[in-house]
This record gives structure tokens, C-alpha cells and sequence, in this order.
């Protein structure tokens, strides 16, 4: 078997790290840190989520992004979502929202408390290429009815909700990353090994439970970077495991990074901010 075709490697082991982010909103974070800043094409994950309100409520009032993609996908509780181009609506529990900020968006993103008080998501920030970080803002919203949940073997449940796992493909489509994005839960003692083409860049993360990710233990919460290879393999502990797989194809581009705005020179993330100063920032009506 050549190296290529080879169970994947953990080669990084992430630590979240508890930051402070829009209003007040209290999120743990595990790529765009002083440990991991890029994880090309994958420019920062966020796993956010509290029982007490007093986390989560103030938000994240409007604010710009260009040049990338938002994720955010919703594990409890609801966020009321508002932007500059008219368009609203809530993301519920199971439901994502893939956004292309692409030339210019303004939104904002505010946590709406249930009865319980639990809100719980994740956020990933995907790189645009050049070629396409002007191009126009879109919204892909998924509702949770429509993400595929396949079960291959007994003790494996998988939400598919961006390429393809056990002949289901998931709804968020026409991404120039070509990206996977399972959530995957498995039962104790349970193995579960999938297919991740070999010059895509993948990362687990580990959000409840513990097991083995291609010979390196972990514990929730961690994120695990995988090296090169075909395959993920991750056998579940005691409890059970659940995590994300996310993988995507490197662009290879410099990148210029400033907040909210991911361009590939300086001189770009001046005309940004030149555009935001002078409201000439959104370009599509």
C-alpha cells in the first residue's frame, strides 16, 4: 500500500482556547490562534455554546466581512441573523447557514435564548480564491430536515452536509473549496473509517466523548489536524464520540488577513477598509 492510501495521521493536537468575541460572546477557540493561525483553505473555528444566557446573549451587532465564507452550524438554541442586503431569518438547532461574504456583506448574528437557555454552535471560516473574492454575496440556508443522516454499519450515525459520505451528498454544493463536512457520531468501541481524497487538507473536532483518530487519543474538546493520506479512521472510547470531519482543498494563495476581511495582498485590506469609510463597502444592490 503506498503512503497515499494510508490511514491519516494526527499531526497537530489543538487545544481550544476561551476568547471574547462581538458583544460579548464567550466562544472557544481552535484555528486563527498564536498556536494555529491557518489551516489552508480553513481560516478559523469557533465552537461556541453555554447553558447561562449572560455568554451569549449581547452577540455580534453588525459588522463586515469579504474575501471569505462563514459556517455556522447549530447544535442547540437559535441565532437571528440580519444583513445588508435585506435578507433575515433564524438558524435553529440542526440547521446551518453557509455564507460567501465574497466582495462585501454587513451582518450581524444574535443568539436568541430558548427555554432552556442552551445555545451551542460551531463557526468555520472558509478561504475564497482570488478569483472569486469579489465576486457576489449568496446565502446557502440549510434547514435540518434537509441534511441526509445515513447510518452504514450499526453504533455510526453521519449528518452529511457538504460532499459525499455512503452514497449521500450533502446540500451545501457549489463551494470552491470542494469541501467535506460530516458530523459523526459514534457508540462506544464503535471504528468508523472514511475516504478523504489525498491533496484535501481535514481536521476533526471533537466535541463530546473520547477515542482514537489514526492512533493519537483524545478527549473532547479537541481539534485534531490530520496529515497526508486517503483515509480517517477514529475508533470511540468508552462513552462515544461525536465530532465534526471537515476537509477542503488548499488554494496555495498568500493571504492578507485584517478581522472580518481575508484578502491575498495589504493593499487589498486597505481598500476594504478605504471602502467601509467612505460606504462604498457593499457593492452588490
Amino acid at each position: 500500500m503506498s503512503e497515499n492510501n494510508q490511514i491519516r495521521k494526527v499531526v497537530n493536537s489543538i487545544e481550544p482556547q476561551s476568547v471574547m468575541e462581538g458583544a460579548g460572546v464567550k466562544l472557544r477557540r481552535s484555528i486563527a490562534t498564536r498556536q494555529v493561525d491557518y489551516v489552508d483553505p480553513f481560516l478559523l473555528f469557533d465552537h461556541f455554546g453555554s447553558h447561562d444566557p449572560a455568554d451569549y446573549m449581547a452577540g455580534f451587532p453588525m459588522h463586515p466581512h469579504r474575501g471569505i465564507e462563514t459556517v455556522t452550524y447549530m447544535q442547540a438554541g437559535s441565532v437571528r441573523h440580519t444583513d445588508s442586503l435585506g435578507n433575515s431569518g433564524v438558524i435553529s438547532a440542526g440547521d446551518l447557514q453557509w455564507m460567501t461574504a465574497g466582495s462585501g456583506i454587513m451582518h450581524e448574528e444574535m443568539p436568541q435564548q430558548g427555554a432552556d437557555g442552551h445555545m451551542e454552535g460551531f463557526q468555520l471560516w472558509v478561504n475564497l480564491p482570488a478569483k472569486l473574492k469579489m465576486s457576489p454575496p449568496r446565502y446557502q440556508e440549510i434547514q435540518a430536515d434537509s441534511i441526509p443522516e445515513t447510518k452504514p454499519e450499526p453504533g455510526i450515525r453521519v449528518k452529511v452536509i457538504a460532499g459525499e459520505f455512503a452514497g449521500q451528498r450533502g446540500p451545501a454544493t457549489e463551494i470552491a473549496a470542494d469541501p467535506t463536512y460530516l458530523d459523526v457520531a459514534l457508540d462506544p468501541g464503535v471504528t468508523f473509517t472514511t475516504h478523504i481524497a489525498s491533496d484535501h487538507t481535514a481536521f476533526g473536532y471533537l466535541y463530546f466523548g473520547d477515542g482514537d483518530f489514526g492512533g493519537t487519543f483524545a478527549s473532547a474538546t479537541k481539534l485534531l489536524i490530520f496529515g497526508e493520506g486517503e483515509s480517517i479512521q477514529v475508533t470511540a472510547d468508552k462513552i462515544g464520540a461525536k465530532f465534526l470531519l471537515i476537509s477542503g482543498k488548499p488554494l496555495g494563495e498568500p493571504i492578507a488577513r485584517h478581522g472580518p476581511f481575508v484578502m491575498n495582498t495589504q493593499q487589498e485590506i486597505m481598500e476594504a477598509l478605504k471602502d467601509l469609510r467612505e460606504g462604498t463597502f457593499i457593492k452588490q444592490s
